[in-house]
């Protein structure tokens, strides 16, 4: 059996306690995972057990293992405290520390907000992904977001939409159609893996009359990477690429930006969506929505991602 799975906390002021509870609650006796956080931002009544060595959650189905992360302040849902910020960011360090020394089989991800970690420490980076490419030094890495009915990879990421031409290179679109086939063999065992690219402007172009990218290079790089093996194809106009029958025909999608990507998934399974990153060392999911502030402390947010991020997490581990 793998070793257990890693959750770090997220922001406490957010619904990242609360879905680790409930996650916990609902596969306590199917996959077993440690909470990196501040076991005062549980929710009151949360079942727990401090422990400081991984093989301790042998057997533990009474209590959630919580591996003590020091916060500055209390947690008051919906109400991020800046002086938290460094303990959010301490949670992920220690979270893929014992990843990457094999003490756990995969880190999985509470949301954060990139302000507050901004503004509270300082935090340079765009968000979770950029960070742990950072932290790891492997290379880029690439989000995507997953489910049973769509895999999909944004190329550019967390960058204004009006920028997205000019940071939109080949050797940008040609690494991530590259780690995204590698890792859909190696992470989902997916041989051979069929790749769609979208088009980045409407209708792919159209034959140069709304954007001339596709023609330029695009069209080209994409048959070029085809002639070496890979099973890519396109560019496509995003516009017919999410329907049904269009899903049939692809493992994955690269989309050009943030929202090409995000919208469809979010539409098709908006619940189930998992962000995975791939082109990292270690296995990495989290939950696809964010910190929702908003009903953070209500007991009503919904833990289906978190518990999807978890299943996924565990599969790819060989649980």
């Amino acid at each position: 059996m793998p070793a257990p799975l890693i959750v770090s906390c997220g922001d406490p002021a957010g619904i990242g306690p609360e879905i680790a509870a409930k996650a916990w609650d609902a596969l306590r006796d199917v996959i077993p995972f440690v909470w990196l956080g501040d076991p005062a931002h549980l929710p009151v009544g949360t079942p727990f057990q401090v422990i400081s060595d991984m093989a301790d959650t042998a057997g533990m189905r009474d209590a959630m293992p919580v591996m003590s992360i020091p916060f500055a302040a209390a947690a008051v849902p919906g109400k991020p405290d800046l002086s938290n910020a460094e303990g959010v960011i301490a949670a992920i360090r220690r979270g893929v520390e014992l990843v990457q020394v094999d003490e756990a089989s995969a880190l999985c991800t509470a949301p954060i907000n990139k302000k507050v970690l901004i503004d509270g420490a300082g935090f340079h980076y765009p968000g979770h992904t950029e960070f742990l490419e950072a932290l790891t030094g492997s290379g880029r890495a690439v989000m995507m977001l997953a489910s049973d009915r769509l895999r999909v990879v944004p190329a550019t990421i967390h960058i204004a939409l009006e920028d997205v031409p000019e940071v939109l290179t080949p050797a940008l679109l040609r690494e991530t159609i590259q780690i995204t086939a590698i890792d859909l063999t190696r992470r989902f065992g997916i041989d051979d893996p069929r790749i769609a690219v979208a088009g980045l402007n409407p209708h792919a172009g159209e034959g140069g009359t709304m954007g001339r990218q596709e023609g330029d290079w695009i069209a080209g790089l994409i048959a070029d990477m085809a002639r070496d093996g890979l099973k890519v194809t396109g560019p496509w106009p995003a516009d017919t690429l999410f329907h049904t029958e269009a899903r049939k025909g692809y493992d994955a999608v690269i989309a050009m930006y943030h929202d090409q990507a995000l919208i469809p998934i979010k539409t098709l399974d908006f619940d189930k969506g998992v962000n995975t990153t791939l082109g990292l060392p270690f296995i990495r999911t989290s939950p696809d929505h964010g910190t929702a502030f908003d009903i953070a402390g209500r007991g009503i947010a919904n833990p289906t991602s978190m518990i999807e991020a978890l299943r996924m997490a565990w599969k790819m581990a060989g649980g």
